[in-house]
């Protein structure tokens, strides 16, 4: 049975989206020239998204630089904190409240804008 306002989702998915995020993460700054990623907002509009630092966060946190993590983008933590419960912990089936998705990236969204002056 379905409910409203939740989001059921698939744990092996997540575990294995996770697992390339952490890979990413250790992978990215030991490749030459060190590739990173572009936001499309900010790059046409100068505005950051909710996510923009996300990356450098992940890499910053699985070598344990957890407040040049933070600067970047603290909801990075959380990410790698929830793919390593994900991974370690292996759960059947996950249930999450929408509302609190939608905060999660208000609160990214408003962090962001004030870390590039917006706000």
């Amino acid at each position: 049975m379905r409910q409203a306002g939740i989001a059921s989702l698939d744990p092996r998915e997540l575990r294995a989206a996770g697992a390339a995020m952490l890979g990413a993460g250790f992978l990215l700054p030991v490749l030459p020239g060190h590739p990173s990623f572009v936001c499309p907002l900010r790059a046409a509009t100068g505005v950051p998204c909710p996510l923009c630092g996300l990356s450098t966060s992940v890499e910053e946190t699985v070598r344990l630089h957890l407040r040049q993590a933070a600067e970047a983008n603290p909801f990075g933590l959380v990410l790698v904190a929830v793919a390593l419960a994900l991974l370690v912990l292996r759960p059947r089936r996950l249930h999450l409240p929408l509302p609190a998705l939608y905060l999660v990236l208000a609160a990214s969204w408003l962090f962001e804008l004030h870390r590039f002056s917006i706000i």
